[in-house]
């Protein structure tokens, strides 16, 4: 089944088209036919689109809405010339996409009928900067698809509606979760997922022996605990604000400081939430740039102080979170690092595991070094207690096999 995974965001779209099917996910001989993003829509966009194996191509054009957008990428992949392996729009057989949040209401991938299309309207309040362009690209590819073609919601708080209630409740009067389902949901659940059943796939463990902590460390950052295969907690809660620190979002901090800036700096609320979630985390602490890369690079050619406080904070959150992680577990078998910077960056790994040798993690600084440009495999040294691993994650994939597995009717593999 040729499927159609979209990640909408408000003036951007990133896709892939993936052929799958039962066969192809049991032998993980799913094939990848194209990819690529837009970005800019509203205006002049720029185009980058790639067919399986090729080097991107990246151009320009008008693109005046999403649904313009899905329109240009189909009539693509449909064009002989682009390499793509579909000869006309109606070799897609289904969209996948990627959905915020589901609030308590939606635990499993689902396809998306007119009872689901109002339960993700009436959860737009809990995520009001995601759901909505969610929900736009539903209706972009269903205006240029055409109502037959099975549109399925794969959701990022999913895995996570397993937590205790121990784990997922704020310490404030009870009735505001009663009324408003004030809790922790938590994010990046599908990313969590398929990192967790990738380490199962590596290790050949079941389900119920795995017992790690993961890390999906890039522009947003977030760690999950899994105990049994499920998520026990998570560092985002409400929103993907709390947890670790971020690119350009502040992570945990005394929620006081919200009226006392807005006071000092005559903000209001909307202005302070702006501040906190595009104006912080790594950019705001260095002053420079919310990309570890270059923070990296910054720290190493001139010993920028901010730059390397940044990358130490960041660093130091997550070593918090495992330690803490670990007491809620009582131990774990392995530490997983996923993400833009978890995946590529040896030197946040070693710095976020320093210090962790009286619970018996080890970093083995050679095999380290070697994992990056998404390389997976194990890097703690011989003897460490606790292994590590980076294991690049696929939320793509995982879209495109829940996606397959809600078309035909069978129960998405958590």
């Amino acid at each position: 089944m040729k499927i159609l995974v979209l990640n909408v965001g408000s003036s951007s779209l990133k896709f892939q088209l993936i052929d799958t099917d039962g066969d192809a996910i049991a032998k993980g001989s799913d094939r990848r036919l194209a990819r690529g993003q837009i970005e800019r829509i509203g205006g002049e966009a720029i185009l980058t689109l790639a067919a399986a194996g090729a080097t991107p191509t990246r151009h320009t054009a008008m693109i005046r809405d999403h649904a313009n957008a899905v329109e240009r990428i189909v009539q693509w992949m449909a064009d002989p010339a682009s390499g793509v392996d579909i000869s006309a729009p109606s070799d897609i057989q289904a969209v996948g996409h990627r959905v915020v949040h589901g609030g308590e209401r939606f635990t499993k991938s689902t396809l998306v009928d007119p009872i689901v299309w109002h339960a993700l309207e009436e959860l737009i309040d809990l995520a009001p900067l995601h759901n909505p362009h969610n929900l736009r690209g539903i209706t972009a590819a269903r205006a240029v698809l055409g109502d037959a073609i099975p549109q399925v919601a794969v959701f990022d708080t999913a895995f996570h509606q397993t937590l205790p209630e121990t784990a997922y409740l704020y310490a404030i009067p009870y009735q505001l979760y009663r009324r408003y389902r004030v809790r922790r949901y938590g994010f990046h659940g599908t990313s969590h997922r398929y990192v967790a059943f990738r380490y199962r796939q590596l290790t050949g463990r079941t389900r119920e022996q795995t017992r790690i902590i993961t890390l999906h460390l890039g522009n947003g950052a977030s760690a999950c605990a899994i105990v049994d295969g499920k998520s026990v907690d998570t560092s985002m809660g409400f929103t993907p604000l709390e947890g670790l620190v971020m690119g350009t979002r502040s992570g945990d901090l005394d929620p006081a400081i919200l009226d006392f800036i807005g006071a000092k700096e005559g903000m209001s609320s909307r202005e302070v939430d702006t501040l906190l979630n595009k104006q912080s985390g790594l950019l705001g602490v260095s002053g420079l740039t919310p990309d570890m890369r270059e923070l990296l690079a910054e720290e190493s050619a001139n010993g920028d102080r901010r730059a390397r406080l940044a990358i130490d904070l960041f660093c130091y959150r997550a070593r918090k979170y495992i330690g803490s992680y670990l007491a809620a577990m009582n131990g774990a078998d392995a530490i997983v690092f996923a993400g833009g910077i978890g995946e590529n960056s040896s030197a946040v790994r070693a710095r976020i595991c320093a210090g962790l040798d009286w619970l018996g993690i080890q970093v083995d600084d050679e095999r380290n070094a070697t994992l990056h440009d998404c390389a997976e495999g194990r890097f703690d040294r011989d003897g460490s207690r606790v292994q590590l691993w980076v294991i690049p994650t696929d939320e793509e994939l995982l879209i495109a096999r829940d996606t397959w597995r809600v078309v035909v009717g069978e129960e998405p593999h958590f």
